[in-house]
């Protein structure tokens, strides 16, 4: 009875997985705290439901151009706002992403309102659900795992193993001396900030069929995602993807047990692991 609630607490992971990493790469590679990524992960749904709603573009174009059109949005703030407070502490860059969050929100409730937006998923993952043997699941839900653990995997696999990666991180420890070797950091912070920013409009796009598109679906799910990534550490792209999913699984496992506590039980990992470990489960002092 219980097989259920933890596997639909495993497609909660994979939400809070996929937004804990763009928050991570943004932190880690840029060492601002965006707050701003919750109306991003919301952004990214509204685009594929006006791509459907005024254009005719489906789901599957939808997964490539929201996330390219809410990226390019992210290299406009990081060009002509968060560039500014470069330097400064990270309580600037809390509060200027803060303020925009509440923008684009009020935004988007002043157009569409606040009531729900239905956003069909293709065809291809609907009909007869899929028998675990234990439950049956739908087709998408199977595929929004499937779909953050091979984009959580790519990610740590480019910063992690590949030259620009390297770079990247040199970049983030010493930006004259590897802009000396002819690479422009400045260009390469902003492409980050795009790149961190087009994640979160990626699960908002996964998360369109499954939720209802509403302006405030980001701002829901933001404080829980930067309870994971304090968790995972703060800049881990490893620690939040593990920490994603495996609070997805806690969650759901709570909702079995102990259903009351099923909204804090996150905020009480983390408290206990900042008593622990103030630096996260993977991340570094």
């Amino acid at each position: 009875m219980g097989l259920p609630q933890v596997v639909l607490g495993l497609v909660n992971g994979a939400f809070y997985a996929m937004l804990s990493l763009g928050l991570a790469v943004i932190f880690g590679l840029l060492n601002v705290i965006n707050f701003a990524h919750g109306a991003q992960f919301m952004m990214g749904a509204f685009v594929a439901w006006m791509l459907l709603a005024w254009g005719g573009i489906g789901y599957w174009p939808a997964l490539v151009l929201a996330p390219l059109i809410v990226g390019f949005t992210g290299i406009l703030m990081e060009r002509f706002l968060i560039r500014r407070l470069q330097g400064l502490d990270h309580l600037y860059g809390l509060l200027l992403t803060f303020g925009l969050a509440l923008v684009i929100e009020g935004l988007f409730r002043r157009q569409f309102g606040s009531s729900g937006l239905p956003y069909a998923p293709p065809a291809e993952l609907t009909g007869a659900p899929v028998d675990l043997g234990f439950m049956f699941l739908p087709k998408y839900r199977l595929w929004v795992v499937a779909a953050a653990l091979i984009v959580s995997l790519a990610t740590w696999l480019v910063i992690e193993k590949t030259r620009l990666g390297a770079t990247l991180r040199a970049a983030t420890e010493n930006a004259p001396l590897v802009q000396a070797f002819g690479v422009n950091v400045p260009r390469m912070v902003t492409l980050t900030y795009a790149a961190g920013v087009a994640l979160a409009a990626l699960a908002g796009v996964l998360a369109a069929p499954i939720y209802s598109v509403n302006p405030q679906m980001g701002s829901n799910l933001i404080i829980t995602v930067f309870a994971v990534v304090v968790i995972g550490g703060m800049g881990s792209i490893l620690g939040s993807v593990v920490t994603g999913f495996a609070l997805g699984l806690v969650e759901g496992l709570t909702k079995v047990f102990y259903p009351e506590a099923a909204a804090t039980v996150i905020f009480v990992i983390m408290a206990i692991v900042l008593l622990a470990r103030p630096a996260g489960l993977f991340g570094k002092a």
